[in-house]
Parts: structure tokens; C-alpha cells; sequence
């Protein structure tokens, strides 16, 4: 896959050449052209074309855009457009690397994956991606590969959990105090692995009905619901996607044990909340060591 920049006139010429209207008073912009390519715009970043094939991304930077937030859309947003016409299932999720495996905090926007992967590098642990997981399958294993080395978080989280001088870097956009972070060799993992366990966070919203932290395992079909709202992108829908995505997450089931994370989103619980965690994938390893190689299959 390549991405390239174009002056403003190609995009005008392609979103007119489709017979749509260019101009638009809203933040984010979506249109499927009728070349089957896609059309993606946030007012305060830039611009992108995806290639019906995904194969090719043709951007513009907004004059006052930063680099760093100009690349965090490019790099998440649009190119979870191309994935998708790839034949990937990306997820909305960010993963750290605990003992050789990858673990994953899947959730919607604000639902603080972000907030206790960040928790988690606190204690020495490395980020593998924030936001969009691509995952892929290798000798009955899920893989898990990394994203760019760069995190998004509010500045209190960031200066309690990665040092007073994290605080000081590139607001993501105009309208929001979350910073984009770039995170050191030392503090990232740099290629895919193997993939033990999915969390997926439960809503903020519902956490006041259950204020301790629980950690439940989830039916086969509960885990399957929980990954198809979990999918990074719903735009695009169409009967061939839709086969592929219920076959992939069915499948994922299959693999990996996806579980059922509740806690309240105060900062001073992380901590707890990322012990707990630990302590569940210990567990799950004694398990799995207790079991007798005949049972497997």
C-alpha cells in the first residue's frame, strides 16, 4: 500500500467528478464515490482519498494541522478504511505486551484503553498499539501487530503515568486537550505477536452500578458481540463485508478468551485495576499448564 499527497484541485476534481458536493460545514465528512473509492475529511486536519482497492491513500494536510495530528488520522481513520477494503477486521482497541503475549483493552471513544495501557507503561510494560489493532492468524494463533509508536492521552494522565515532561506535546485537535504522545523504543514493541486475551471495557456510563473491579469471561456468543461492536469501522457495510466480519470474529472466539472488564474510571484505581488484570492472565497460564496435553486438541 502507498500514500501520497495531492493538491487541494485533486480532491475537488474527484469529490466533483462523482457528482457531490465538495464544501462541508461539519467536522467529519464520509462519501463512497462512484468509483468506489472513498472520500474522508476532518475540518481541522486534511483530507483523504482511499483507492477502491485500498492499496493507495492520496492525502492533504490543512495548513494548520500539526504533523503529528495530521498522521494520527492518516494512520488511524482513513487507513482502517483501506484495511477494510483489503480484507482486514481491524478493532477499536489498544494492546500492551505482558510476558511475551499481547493483551488488548478493546472499547469505543472514551472508554479509557488508552488511559490504562498508559498505566500499565507505568509499571514497565510495553505498548504494541493505541486505538486500531490489526490482527491476522499464524499456526492456530491470533497475531496481534503493532501500530505507530505514539499515544493519545489527556495531560493529567499522561503526566501521572509517563512523567512530568509528557505533558508537553501536540494537542490532537482543536476542539479536545488530548495530546499525542510519542512513546520511546524502550516503551514499545516493535512487531506482531501472539495475542492471549481481549478486555473489553465496559462503558463508563454503566460503571456506577458496579463500583469494584470484576473481570468475567465471556460465552462464545457474548465474546462474538462484544468484537462486532468492537470493529473499528462501521462505515463501511456491504454483504461481502459483513460475511467476512461475522466469520473473522466467530473465529477470533475460537482462539483467544475475550473477557468482560469493569471498573471505575478514576486515575487512583489504575493501578488496581492493572494488578487485576495481571493477575487474571497469571491464572489463565496456571490453568492452561494444568491441563493435561491429552485434552488438548
Amino acid at each position: 500500500m502507498e500514500c501520497v499527497s495531492a493538491p487541494a484541485a485533486a480532491f475537488f476534481a474527484a469529490i466533483g467528478s462523482s457528482g457531490e458536493d465538495g464544501r462541508s460545514d461539519t467536522w467529519y465528512r464520509y462519501v463512497v464515490l462512484q468509483d468506489g473509492s472513498t472520500y474522508v475529511r476532518w475540518d481541522s486536519v486534511g483530507e483523504f482519498l482511499v483507492a477502491a482497492d485500498g492499496r493507495r491513500i492520496t492525502s492533504r494536510r490543512f495548513e494548520d494541522a500539526s504533523l503529528e495530528s495530521f498522521q494520527v488520522y492518516m494512520l488511524g481513520q482513513a487507513l482502517s478504511f483501506a484495511l477494510v477494503r483489503q480484507g482486514f477486521e481491524p478493532l477499536h482497541a489498544t494492546a500492551v505486551v505482558v510476558d511475551r503475549h499481547a493483551v488488548a483493552f478493546l472499547g469505543d471513544n472514551a472508554f479509557g484503553k488508552s488511559s490504562l495501557a498508559a498505566c500499565f507503561l507505568e509499571a514497565g510494560y510495553r505498548l504494541l498499539t493505541d486505538d486500531l489493532l490489526i490482527l491476522g492468524e499464524s499456526r492456530n494463533r491470533a497475531l496481534a501487530y503493532p501500530g505507530p509508536p505514539r499515544i493519545k492521552l489527556f495531560p493529567k494522565i499522561a503526566r501521572r503515568f509517563l512523567g512530568e515532561g509528557a505533558a508537553n506535546r501536540v494537542q490532537m485537535n482543536a476542539d479536545t486537550d488530548k495530546l499525542i504522545l510519542p512513546i520511546d523504543e524502550h516503551r514499545r514493541h516493535g512487531g506482531p505477536i501472539a495475542l492471549n486475551a481481549i478486555y473489553a471495557l465496559v462503558a463508563p456510563r454503566d460503571v456506577y452500578r458496579r463500583p469494584g473491579v470484576t473481570i468475567e469471561t465471556l460465552s462464545p456468543r457474548e465474546a462474538f458481540m462484544e468484537l462486532l461492536k468492537g470493529t473499528f469501522n462501521r462505515r463501511h457495510v456491504n454483504q461481502p463485508r459483513l460475511e467476512r466480519q461475522f466469520g473473522f470474529m466467530a473465529r477470533l472466539t475460537d482462539l483467544i478468551a475475550v473477557k468482560r472488564l469493569t471498573y471505575p474510571r478514576t486515575i487512583d484505581r489504575l493501578p488496581e485495576v492493572r494488578e487485576r488484570v495481571l493477575a487474571d492472565l497469571a491464572r489463565d497460564v496456571r490453568s492452561a499448564r494444568d491441563v493435561e496435553p491429552g485434552f488438548l486438541h
